[in-house]
């Protein structure tokens, strides 16, 4: 029999069911979910908009390639350019976070012809070949992916920054930064510094990409982290949230870059199935006005945590946190989800990492604090 390739530490729970901010394992047993399958369920599992929309997709027709006119592809960008508040940009559909950051690194490059491409300590842009390589995490760069092209300055650092490109600033295609770093820990870029990116690659005729991948699509508040600092970016990268579970991914991509047929180009990006996901998700937001509800519920769970014993730092913003441990509260995160039923993420060396849905209630939010609190107390 064929083996699964084993690459995933697993848990050893099989979750058979969800429903809003709640999943079931095969037992029955119900578990809150802050974690949201890695920051993908936006607005719930199984929202019921959702469903039917997909359902009613899939009984007229689930795919056909981008060699035919898909009018909900048009209907898509409109949405996506109404509910961000920024409907001068162009969209280009794909399948996933990596593919994204592959592509908006490959457009800036042919935007301007040049190679070098600056990203920051403990950057996660995702595991495909340019991709990757913008990624600090030597232990999942092959050697074929090792490349030059790419350097790595210390985060919400204005001099380094300033000085790469005092030295080489005409060589740089792009500046790429996550308004929030996911996997660094939850590590939020100043306004100053994204200000300085903004400045720096205008004069230099070099390319800001933002990674919104986990950061974007209203997890912060804001629909795109970077522009929660008072920036715009030339290109913003997006995915996870943008199909609460249907892989879908997306660069919105500025005025300035024109396109040429052949350019660009993907197999299964922007299909039937993925746009109505993609649509059940932002028109939830709009008539639910999540955002703002994101924005609420999230700053009241920092502030309710920010007044916890035992916690070294509290970071994010919106329903993106970061709680960061001292090393002899490691069993923590797992105890929630082994004794108190609920589902975090982690970074390294010891953060938990909250990533629930968009509509998560201050009841639900209340009913973590409390089992979190709990557990801080036994240690």
């Amino acid at each position: 029999m064929m083996k699964l390739y084993d690459v995933y530490p697993l848990n050893p729970i099989e979750i058979v069911k969800g429903l809003g901010s709640r999943v079931y394992d095969s037992t029955g047993q119900e578990y809150l979910d802050l974690y949201g399958g890695h920051a993908v369920i936006s607005i719930g599992h199984t929202h019921p908009h959702y469903v039917a929309r997909l359902t009613d997709q899939l009984n007229k027709i689930g795919f056909y390639s981008n060699s035919i006119e898909i009018p909900l592809q048009q209907q898509l960008a409109a949405l996506l350019g109404e509910v961000a508040g920024m409907d001068n940009y162009q969209l280009f559909l794909c399948n996933s976070g990596a593919e994204a950051n592959e592509n908006a690194l490959k457009l800036a490059s042919f935007y301007n012809g040049k190679k070098k491409v600056i990203a920051f300590d403990k950057a996660f842009h995702g595991r495909t070949s340019l991709a990757v390589s913008a990624t600090d995490n030597p232990k999942i760069v092959a050697p074929v992916n090792q490349t030059e092209n790419i350097v790595f300055l210390p985060f919400n650092d204005e001099q380094a920054l300033e000085q790469a490109f005092a030295s080489y600033g005409d060589e740089v295609t792009a500046v790429i930064i996550e308004g929030i770093q996911g996997v660094g820990g939850i590590k939020v870029a100043t306004d100053s510094f994204l200000a300085k990116i903004r400045s720096l690659t205008t004069q230099y005729d070099a390319v800001f990409i933002a990674d919104e991948v986990q950061c974007g699509y209203g997890r912060t508040g804001a629909f795109y982290a970077v522009n929660d600092g008072g920036v715009s970016a030339d290109i913003y990268t997006m995915a996870k949230g943008m199909g609460n579970g249907f892989p879908i991914g997306a660069i919105a991509i500025g005025e300035q870059f024109k396109p040429w047929h052949g350019q660009l180009g993907t197999t299964f990006g922007g299909n039937h199935l993925a746009c109505a996901a993609a649509l059940s998700v932002l028109e939830v937001m709009k008539q639910d006005n999540l955002m703002a509800n994101t924005a609420q519920v999230g700053n009241y769970l920092i502030n309710e945590l920010k007044k916890l014993d035992k916690i070294q730092e509290v970071r994010g913003k919106g329903l993106m946190i970061g709680i960061d441990l001292a090393p002899e509260l490691k069993e923590v995160r797992k105890e929630l989800l082994v004794k108190d039923h609920i589902f975090t993420g982690n970074a390294s060396p010891n953060v938990i990492r909250l990533l629930p849905a968009l509509n998560l209630t201050q009841a639900d939010a209340d009913l973590f604090l409390d089992k979190f609190n709990n557990r801080l107390q036994q240690f």
